[in-house]
């Protein structure tokens, strides 16, 4: 195998002083010949190239695996390649990001002749189109979370009409009706009555305000407000029943209590809780069948449940149950829900560091069960 002949003087000076590094090498990458430049990126003297090394062994251990894949196999294929970036490896274990040019030449021997272009400014202008590319891609993701806040806040604020304009009418109403009719003089009896419609339609529409407020600030700010303090949660339950069962004569309501001791949390919110799912058992249960609101106090937190017998929840609804404007398909009576009673239930919880399940069918009738730590977190 012959190696090329010495250069000219002249010729030797304008290779050494080329603004890009020159090689010269066998099909297997060993060097023949290298220019000053090349030398110099790489921190290594002629003598300690020229058939002591490899091109591939001066590459980082990627372009090794790129030499081996690519390079080898394309180079033989079409007898050159064109602009490929490579990072050479240099004496001090530092790397420079090179594009490589190289053509396969036949004069008697085979050889391959490289030219290397240093591409510092080229890798420089990669990295920071990755970069804008990056924060491109961040500002539209950016984009899509504010156009669906703004889609969301839109949604809201069309719930929130329709919930005002449809389901706060009825009170209003109500309470319009029976004013007219006192206006015009009835009789002592039909008066008390008039004045116990007013009184409960005012009652109704207090407590749509009140879900709307809770609804507006879990939707659209950090969540519902507790404010949890040292609370004996039999007895938080117990007066939230007794004062349900008044408000729904005629159905029975019973409570269960277990364990003993000592919780943390708001007991007015607590209150809210069992009041919301006691309403959707009478709402959906059995009216012939108890509904029973347990409490229980553990070692590891306290939980309240409500138990009704009815028809059990379609499989469907689950998912979306504690969604909010979600009303059941098979209420007993004329009597509507806004739809915010379990969104406010799961939301409470939430607010407490707990969490909201149901368990349904046919023949253990509906659960409701809401546990809570000891503590809120």
């Amino acid at each position: 195998m012959s190696v090329p002949g010495p250069l000219s003087t002249d010729a030797q000076t304008l290779l050494d002083g080329a603004p890009c590094g020159l090689m010269c090498t066998l099909p297997d990458g060993t060097f023949l010949r290298v220019n000053r430049t090349f030398c110099t990126w790489v921190g290594l003297s002629e003598d300690e190239l020229v058939h002591k090394q490899k091109f591939q062994d001066l590459l980082s251990m990627g372009g090794r695996i790129f030499h081996q894949t690519h390079w080898a196999p394309l180079l033989a294929m079409q007898g050159s390649i064109s602009e490929v970036k490579l990072e050479l490896r240099q004496r001090d274990g530092t790397t420079l990001p090179v594009v490589i040019n190289a053509i396969v030449r036949h004069d008697g021997v085979k050889r391959h002749e490289l030219a290397a272009y240093v591409a510092r400014d080229r890798d420089k202008y990669e990295r920071e189109l990755i970069q804008s590319r990056k924060r491109m891609e961040e500002l539209v993701a950016e984009t899509r979370r504010l156009h669906d806040e703004v889609k969301d806040r839109a949604l809201l604020a069309e719930q929130m009409i329709g919930i005002v304009s449809h389901d706060l009418r009825n009170p209003i109403s109500t309470i319009q009706t029976a004013a007219a009719m006192l206006s015009r003089g009835v009789p002592a009896e039909s008066r008390d009555r008039m004045v116990a419609r007013i009184a409960r339609a005012g009652q109704r529409a207090d407590r749509l305000i009140g879900d709307l407020l809770d609804f507006t600030q879990a939707r659209l700010g950090d969540g519902l407000r507790v404010r949890p303090e040292p609370i004996l949660l039999h007895e938080v339950v117990a007066e939230a029943v007794e004062e349900l069962a008044l408000a729904h004569p005629g159905r029975p309501l019973r409570h269960v209590p277990s364990g003993r001791g000592e919780c943390h949390a708001d007991p007015s919110r607590l209150e809210q809780l069992v009041g919301n799912l006691v309403s959707n058992a009478m709402s959906y249960g059995s009216a012939d069948s108890p509904v029973t609101v347990g409490s229980t106090i553990a070692a590891d937190g306290f939980s309240i449940t409500v138990h009704n017998f009815g028809p059990p929840i379609p499989a469907e609804t689950l998912p979306t149950l504690f969604e909010p404007m979600t009303r059941g398909t098979h209420a007993i009576g004329s009597k509507r829900s806004v739809g915010l009673g379990l969104f406010i239930v799961c939301q409470v919880a939430k607010a407490h560091g707990g969490k909201t399940e149901v368990f349904s069918s046919a023949e253990a009738g509906t659960t409701f069960s809401v546990t809570f730590p000891l503590s809120p977190r």
